[in-house]
């Protein structure tokens, strides 16, 4: 019995000093490492001040040759060839022929019909000398300057009832207006350049039959394009006709100076947008090609552009007093794609530049300052 109790005093020593030394041993290890610091962040900021921002709005489309026409024939015929190859690419000056079609027994039948216009007048002469002596000078120049190898002249002017009736009576007016209608379906066998410009597309070559009705090509002048582009109806107000527009290509390689030819006036019901119409001139352009524009819509007075990632919730902007970041209210008038014009800034408020993350009103935030930084260099 008395071996059990020493036995137990023993492991209850040996158990107090065991717990004894696993908490100075534990103590030992104790991290001595300095408590880190407040990190106090550094920010760009800028100070407001309020003026006119102009307000531009991007745009994009397809040039389109302000002047083309579309070729149809309105006769039949074997389209023969001319001086030049029907190709697309083919350029010609204005007046210089496109098309012919063949006209040869056409031209028959009109020639005929001024023949007999001819004749027509000719028969009337003896009756106008014994009759009507005093017009019948002038009818009589009139048969002299008759070419049946040139275009029909018009008929002398008619002064009284009686030579009216007569003329009327024989049926010379009455032939010389079917004359001049065969005339001018004989012209429709030709078609000619209306301006310098190019062949844009073909759709014929030389020995085709050629079908009234039938479209025959497109031909565009070169040298003026058209941009049509649509807009906001907001700023379809503030583009008058007449401004001036900076377009560029895809690459931003290139810039054209442009104008604002039309606007128009209904506005369309499904995307609430107004089209404009930029007038481009340039020997470099061509039909089709992508440009970008840059409309100024109008001038904002008062007001500030910055980034669309300064702005928060909408309507809310970091700003700097004392070291301390706090937020004001502004009023966002338009986005771009990058930027916003916002107003309801006061001047002198030092705003922040740049986003910060994280970043929180009542923050304690660091000005950058880069005089400080030139002075730390060797």
């Amino acid at each position: 019995m008395r071996k059990v109790i020493v036995s137990s005093i023993v492991g209850v020593v040996l158990i107090v000093l065991g717990v004894y030394f696993a908490k100075v041993i534990a103590g030992s290890k104790k991290s001595r490492r300095p408590r880190p610091g407040k990190m106090v962040k550094t920010v760009f900021v800028d100070t407001v001040q309020n003026g006119l921002v102009p307000i531009k709005i991007p745009a994009n489309g397809n040039l389109k040759a302000k002047q083309r026409v579309e070729l149809f024939s309105e006769v039949q015929g074997v389209f023969r060839p001319v001086g030049k190859l029907f190709r697309t690419g083919q350029e010609y000056r204005q007046g210089e022929l496109l098309i012919r079609i063949d006209s040869d027994e056409y031209y028959a039948s009109v020639q005929s019909a001024k023949s007999n216009l001819y004749n027509l007048i000719t028969a009337i002469m003896p009756d106008l000398r014994l009759d009507y002596p005093e017009i019948y000078p002038k009818w009589q120049t009139y048969l002299d300057g008759f070419d049946l190898t040139k275009s029909t002249p018009e008929l002398p002017n008619i002064d009284s009832d009686k030579e009216r009736f007569f003329i009327t009576g024989r049926g010379i007016i009455t032939n010389f207006y079917n004359v001049k209608n065969l005339e001018q379906r004989l012209s429709k066998y030709v078609i000619r350049a209306p301006f310098s410009g190019i062949l844009a597309e073909a759709m014929v070559t030389e020995g085709t039959l050629v079908r009234g009705g039938q479209k025959l090509g497109e031909f565009i002048n070169t040298g003026v394009y058209e941009l049509e582009v649509s807009v906001s109806k907001t700023y379809g107000d503030f583009l008058a006709v007449g401004k001036s527009v900076t377009l560029s290509n895809l690459e931003k390689t290139q810039t054209y100076e442009g104008k604002v030819t039309r606007v128009n006036g209904r506005v369309d019901a499904s995307s609430q947008t107004v089209t404009v119409f930029i007038e481009v001139k340039d020997d470099t352009l061509k039909e089709g090609q992508y440009l970008e524009a840059n409309l100024e819509a109008k001038n904002e007075e008062n007001a500030i552009e910055i980034n669309r990632s300064l702005l928060m919730d909408g309507n809310r902007l970091f700003v700097v007093r004392d070291s301390v970041l706090d937020a004001i209210e502004v009023r966002p008038i338009y986005f771009s794609e990058k930027t916003v014009v916002v107003k309801d800034v006061p001047n002198d408020e030092v705003i922040v530049s740049k986003a910060l993350v994280g970043a929180y009103v009542g923050m304690m935030v660091k000005v950058y300052d880069p005089s400080a930084k030139q002075k730390t260099r060797p």
